[in-house]
């Protein structure tokens, strides 16, 4: 989980994340990585941790941003799964569990859907949904995928697949997409399911697209051009 300035959601979030797969039995353990939040985000971790084993509070040394955190975290989880979740709430704890079940069938990856039959999407701003299904349905055709909503960060990938994706070139939002595309390119096993999503209760959202679209641009075209390179040259990725 990485947590920005996110005093007002990070230990509800962690609380029903952990309540949710306590109470599901799956073996688990929450990194929340802070990324030089200035308000009590760290501070509130901290406290939570020593109550709870299974919680770990990890300071990014990385440069700030949220790719940055994000890889951060992956460079300390233990398990052998993984799965992003945003510090704000918005994602349903439940659908992890689903992720892990998945996995445990034989995927590699499990990307979750907010725009497919079965999901359910609350207070989601309408023009964040114009740009998210205009961008999404440029990277499906752009990559021949019929995946439609490759930006959601929430996803899980086993131990595998992310060291098989590394090296990570994305500092920020733009990892999102990094990180899914680089594991269909490299002929990973994966599946989309539904999920919910929840627009945040409390706080500002950190996603600003007069900031990012440059960025998410060049990060697809960057996998793009690594999938090209690897049809011609015989290689996957």
């Amino acid at each position: 989980i990485p947590a920005f300035n996110e005093e007002e959601d990070i230990a509800d979030t962690v609380r029903r994340v952990c309540d949710i797969l306590y109470s599901n039995h799956v073996p688990f353990e929450i990194v929340v990585v802070d990324d030089y939040s200035f308000d009590n985000t760290a501070n509130l971790i901290r406290v939570l941790a020593e109550e709870n084993k299974h919680l770990r509070c990890i300071l990014n040394d990385y440069p700030k941003g949220f790719g940055y955190a994000v890889r951060k975290g992956l460079d300390v989880f233990q398990g052998d799964i993984v799965a992003i979740v945003m510090g704000d709430g918005s994602d349903d704890p439940s659908d992890i569990v689903k992720y892990y079940r998945k996995i445990v069938e034989g995927y590699d990856c499990v990307f979750g859907s907010r725009f497919s039959a079965g999901s359910k999407v609350v207070n989601y701003p309408f023009c964040k949904l114009l740009l998210n299904r205009l961008g999404n349905w440029f990277i499906r055709i752009l990559f021949r995928i019929r995946y439609n909503d490759i930006t959601n960060a929430f996803k899980c990938y086993t131990r595998e697949v992310i060291d098989n994706i590394r090296p990570l070139r994305s500092a920020s939002f733009d990892l999102t997409v990094e990180m899914p595309l680089k594991a269909i390119i490299k002929g990973y096993k994966w599946c989309v399911i539904p999920i919910n999503w929840y627009g945040r209760k409390e706080g500002a959202s950190k996603w600003k697209i007069k900031e990012l679209g440059a960025q998410y641009m060049a990060v697809i075209f960057y996998v793009w051009f690594k999938k090209i390179w690897g049809m011609l040259s015989g290689k996957r990725g």
